[in-house]
């Protein structure tokens, strides 16, 4: 599927200090990290602040709406599942 292979190749830390260069809390995203591991994060309900390194919901949002972009969903469907892992934490 072509999302998988997009989403593999797009390191989120890169991305984001490329597309918001003035947020310097994406500097603290983690290194190697890619939206398929992102993806993979939300389907096993892990804590995704501490997954990506962050504590801002900007940053979160931002990166569910790439997520959704790479995936070929509504926002809805990422926010939703994240929902679903916040009952686990």
């Amino acid at each position: 599927m072509r999302y998988i292979s997009e989403a593999k190749n797009i390191y989120i830390k890169d991305w984001y200090t490329k597309k918001y260069p003035d947020d310097e809390l994406g500097q603290n995203l983690k290194d190697n990290l890619n939206f398929y591991d992102l993806f993979e994060a939300l389907d096993d309900y892990k804590d995704i602040y501490k997954f990506a390194g962050i504590d801002d919901s900007l940053i979160r949002e931002r990166l569910f709406e790439k997520l959704s972009e790479i995936m070929g969903c509504d926002y809805d469907e990422v926010f939703d599942q994240w929902m679903l892992a916040k009952r686990y934490h």
